[in-house]
């Protein structure tokens, strides 16, 4: 017979080794996101790219200021065609 010690030991062991993998995959898991979550919000303009935090050298690394301006582009653009001054 199988003395159960030992299959209570080769359990736990079993089981302490799982629980440190799903420790290290949710220590992962969570740096990504935090990546992830880091380069989405400098994207979109929550966060800046560089250390400017305000001005136009912020606003020109932000969606928001990228979109703005080539509108504004765009709108000069129309302008020149149609002869309308800036």
């Amino acid at each position: 017979m199988t003395d159960i010690s030992s299959i209570t030991s080769s359990f736990t062991s079993t089981i302490s080794k799982q629980t440190a993998q799903l420790g290290k995959a949710a220590d992962a898991t969570r740096k990504n996101f935090g990546e992830i979550l880091s380069k989405v919000e400098t994207t979109i303009g929550l966060k800046p790219k560089t250390g400017f935090t305000a001005g136009p050298t912020y606003e020109a690394n932000t969606l928001a200021g990228q979109t703005k301006a080539a509108l504004g582009n765009a709108a000069n653009a129309v302008k020149s065609a149609l002869h309308i001054p800036h």
